[in-house]
């Protein structure tokens, strides 16, 4: 779950595992799978920097890289 912020200001919470599609136009349309999409103020970049911190974290424990 990471969190992006409406264009009216409003935070929530969103299951990043079904983004489908980020693209700005000049404000950012995150699509989901199930078709649904939302505006928000975050710029692509920052919504992909955000999941992959979310990954990183939900994956900490599992994936064990060798030295």
């Amino acid at each position: 779950m990471i969190e992006l912020t409406n264009l009216n200001g409003v935070s929530f919470v969103l299951n990043s595992n079904l983004i489908e599609d980020i693209v700005n136009i000049p404000e950012t349309k995150v699509t989901l799978t199930t078709g649904k999409y939302y505006l928000v103020s975050e710029d692509k970049n920052e919504i992909i920097k955000k999941v992959i911190a979310y990954n990183r974290e939900i994956f900490k424990n599992v994936i064990r890289l060798k030295d």
